[in-house]
């Protein structure tokens, strides 16, 4: 009879490509591991990866299997996930994941009251960009993930909980830095810096003072915010954040001063995302609540 188990191991090795990360991802040792896939395939009469000393491969029948198993995973969590939904809200625990231009920021705010209120909640946190994080989501990898909208998320479900404006920061050395706002026209001359290629804040950065990409000579550029508003402190030019990491940003330098970007926002919403059988839904529907609840009173 093949396992649940034996199927989760032959995912983890299709997710890692090395039988030795995939035991310790499943917290069992490698015989144990390989042990099990072997008889899984024995099972099923057909070999799922091969295997030399270098690396792991998938056969073509294997990538069948694996797609089934994905599947028969999914359900079997959904499964489990349908019994604990008769439980009080938040007293099982969840994977979520979240982008870094969110986490740092959002996290701290949100977490300490929610884990005071509720004790005994568990959440595993997994920090990744957007494209992984959507991925992993319908893969059943993930229970939900907190993106910022705009962003393609075909097939699956969004539970918005804030929009947010994005501000200008500068040197209060450069102009324009005693005014209330900064319109796209301004900002085109101010050496701007922004995130590298791949980060969805660049895009919604950009689309929020409708530049296309290209048009801003961004000859520095850094996959962390804090980076940017360490050099935007140096005067090498300045940058754009969004009003959830303001205060943690201009904390770096008093010399830092933000001003709010005059065009037409929200610029951003932060949504959490899930898969439409997702059996959870009750659970966020909880900490759409509580999150968008202590967001405002930080406001």
């Amino acid at each position: 009879m093949i396992s649940i188990k034996q199927l989760n191991y032959a995912l983890a090795v299709d997710q890692t490509r090395h039988f030795k990360k995939a035991a310790e991802l499943c917290s069992v040792s490698q015989s144990a591991l390989s042990a099990a896939i072997t008889e899984l395939e024995k099972q099923l009469d057909i070999q799922i990866f091969e295997r030399d000393t270098r690396k792991v491969l998938v056969t073509p029948l294997g990538k069948q299997v694996l797609r089934k198993a994905r599947k028969i995973k999914i359900q079997a969590d959904d499964l489990l996930l349908l019994a604990q939904s008769k439980k009080p809200p938040l007293s099982y625990p969840m994977t979520v994941g979240v982008i870094p231009t969110i986490g740092p920021y959002l996290l701290p705010r949100v977490l300490p009251a929610i884990y005071e209120q509720y004790p005994d909640f568990k959440m595993h946190i997994i920090e990744e960009q957007s494209h992984v994080l959507v991925d992993k989501v319908r893969k059943g990898d993930l229970d939900t993930a907190i993106l910022a909208l705009p962003y393609s998320i075909d097939g699956l479900l969004a539970f918005e909980f804030w929009q947010e404006d994005f501000y200008w920061i500068a040197h209060e050395t450069e102009p324009h830095t005693q005014q209330k706002e900064i319109n796209s026209n301004q900002l085109k001359d101010t050496g701007l810096m922004l995130l590298a290629d791949g980060h969805c804040l660049k895009n919604h950065a950009l689309a929020a003072c409708h530049f296309k990409f290209g048009e801003i000579d961004d000859t520095f550029s850094s996959s962390s915010m804090n980076t940017l508003v360490q050099m935007v402190a140096g005067r090498m030019g300045t940058t754009l954040v969004p009003e959830m990491a303001l205060k943690n940003l201009l904390s770096i330098s008093h010399e830092l001063k933000s001003v709010h970007i005059d065009e037409p926002g929200p610029h951003r919403t932060i949504a959490f995302v899930i898969r439409p059988n997702y059996a959870g839904t009750r659970n966020i529907e909880h900490l759409k609540k509580l999150f968008s609840e202590q967001l405002a009173a930080s406001r």
